[in-house]
């Protein structure tokens, strides 16, 4: 790869590239394996937040703290203990709130990552969350806990969007899928640790059963932003900012290749190709036709920007629509009113556990099965167990017997979810954009995350609340039909990326439809088809015209 000086930088005049689809990335090094991993502790960042209220809200403190309801003697009915619990107003808003932030940092982070890039915006975004955990520690009543939880959501919303376009980004196309699958289960793992902490602070009668599940997120944010500073930025990132020499150095370092290595060279050249191409199909603008370019093109052209984003939001969408996290952030409420069970915080531990342990199953299954099947059967397996639970529940509710049987069956529903649409969902809308709508695209497809995520936790205490619907096993009649959207929509909608780079993913969304895409191999280069020269090299007009065009926003 030549170099020549060109004003303030140094620009590129040669980059090797091929026709061969096989020789477009470097083989896997352990050295790539592991930078690409440590971004996944991500997860346990944006788990443990999601997980350590489900406990706060059932603890006995907090509620006397929040509401002045005088706790129950060890002579209190049945009513009166039911009675003790946080008004579904107040369970709402604490919960939602936190949804509500992470929704506006999902979209304000795809800007931030083209402007200051992948990596800074995750270390803004562990800043702003630092912010809000002090602030959430310090309260005493409600309004300054609803302001804490509102600015931590604005900071594990700048992190959730960019750790998964980060690590699509830098990792390498055979180990994609188990990558972006690491994300996930580092997000059962801070469940998991959200759940001993809280399990080891419920009986304490002080503000220390909530204010230190409450501090050990700071941990969290300090080793993710502390680590992320010292891996590479994304490639791709310096490919749109027109600093391709940049971008080969860090190739070459992901890639554990030197940066004059044919791998690196034609990976490069690849990218450099595919992003001319998106560019000519959707030339730049303004930052406002920017955005507008998300929802480019025909509703009925598989390809388009518009059925991109509308994939990537409705995936995400999808996913809440589980219904997991009713288990994940009122599982422990639930567990309540059933009425049989002695320790509903140990059962909200289990099926946290069961969380942990599915979920590194999908390592190996979505890439030797691929991304669709495992959506597809998840998709199956969890309706199947939702309705079941729902009609044991309705037809039995009173039944010791029958309660441990539902518990079971919602503990298969988890290992469903867990080994598939979990991971399954952010592995694709990590795939699926091209790259000059890519942050905005996963930003989008992330925030429609959080929206539905903060839509169910809003509605879900006036579905399940003693004082309003109190359902209790009948919402899974709920989750259950909604799981049969997803299964329909994963037969229907989603496309198989297994295997393919994300340049070859673009082409493959071209050329062929969802229920196709299986069978698709890629047979050309966008190099080979944007132009190479006599000498091998990349034609040296589009090097150019990628590094002039990436001054622009």
């Amino acid at each position: 790869m030549d170099s020549t000086n060109n004003g303030p930088g140094n620009a590129i005049a040669d980059v090797s590239a091929t026709s061969d689809v096989d020789r477009i990335e470097a083989p896997v090094t352990w050295k790539a394996y592991f930078m690409c991993a440590f971004a996944a502790f991500g997860g346990i960042y944006f788990g443990y937040d999601s997980g350590y209220i489900n406990g706060v809200k059932g603890m006995a403190y907090f509620i006397h703290q929040q509401t002045g309801k005088a706790y129950p003697g060890p002579d209190a009915t049945d009513d009166e203990k039911a009675d003790f619990a946080l008004e579904s107003w107040r369970d709402s808003l604490i919960t939602s709130i936190l949804s509500a932030g992470t929704f506006f940092g999902a979209v304000i982070a795809g800007d931030l990552a083209d402007f200051i890039g992948r990596r800074l915006t995750i270390i803004a975004g562990c800043s702003v969350f630092m912010v809000g955990v002090i602030l959430q520690t310090a309260s005493a009543g409600l309004g300054l806990m609803v302001a804490g939880r509102l600015i931590a959501g604005f900071g594990v919303g700048f992190v959730s969007a960019i750790i998964i376009l980060y690590m699509s980004e830098c990792a390498p196309r055979k180990i994609r899928g188990a990558i972006v699958s690491g994300y996930q289960f580092a997000i059962t793992i801070g469940l998991l640790l959200a759940s001993c902490v809280d399990y080891a602070t419920q009986d304490r009668m002080d503000t220390g059963s909530y204010r230190i599940p409450v501090a050990v997120q700071m941990l969290w944010a300090l080793i993710l932003g502390g680590g992320i500073a010292f891996l590479p930025e994304s490639p791709r990132y310096f490919v749109k900012r027109g600093k391709l020499d940049q971008a080969g150095a860090v190739l070459s370092r992901l890639r554990g290749q030197p940066v004059t290595s044919d791998y690196v060279q034609h990976e490069l050249a690849e990218i450099v190709a595919n992003h001319e191409y998106e560019l000519q199909v959707v030339p730049q603008g303004s930052y406002f036709s920017s955005w507008a370019n998300c929802f480019n093109g025909s509703l009925f052209r598989q390809s388009s920007n518009l059925r991109r984003t509308i994939l990537g939001t409705s995936m995400q969408m999808m996913q809440q629509w589980t219904g997991v996290n009713f288990i994940f952030y009122f599982g422990t409420t639930f567990f309540t009113q059933l009425g049989t069970i002695s320790n509903p915080f140990l059962i909200s531990l289990i099926t946290t556990l069961v969380n942990v342990c599915s979920t590194p199953i999908s390592f190996w299954t979505i890439e030797r099965f691929g991304r669709r099947p495992l959506l597809i059967w998840g998709a199956l397996g969890m309706l199947i167990c939702e309705f079941v639970v729902a009609i044991m529940g309705t037809a039995r509710p009173d039944s010791d017997s029958i309660v441990k049987a539902m518990i079971s069956f919602i503990c298969i529903y988890i290992f469903f979810f867990a080994s598939t649409w979990g991971p399954g969902a952010w592995v694709v809308i990590g795939e699926i954009f091209p790259l000059p709508i890519r942050s905005r695209g996963v930003a989008l497809s992330t925030a429609s995350n959080w929206l539905w995520n903060c839509i169910i936790t809003v509605i879900t205490p006036y579905l399940v609340g003693p004082d309003k619907g109190d359902l209790k096993a009948k919402v899974f009649f709920l989750w259950g039909a909604l799981c049969t959207a997803c299964f329909v929509y994963a037969y229907l909608l989603v496309p198989e990326t297994k295997g393919l780079s994300l340049e070859q993913v673009d082409k493959m969304m071209e050329e062929t439809t969802p229920r196709n895409s299986s069978r698709w191999v890629p047979h050309t280069t966008f190099a080979a088809e944007l132009g190479l020269t006599e000498k091998g090299t990349l034609a040296p007009e589009i090097v150019e015209d990628v590094e002039r065009k990436g001054s622009v926003v």
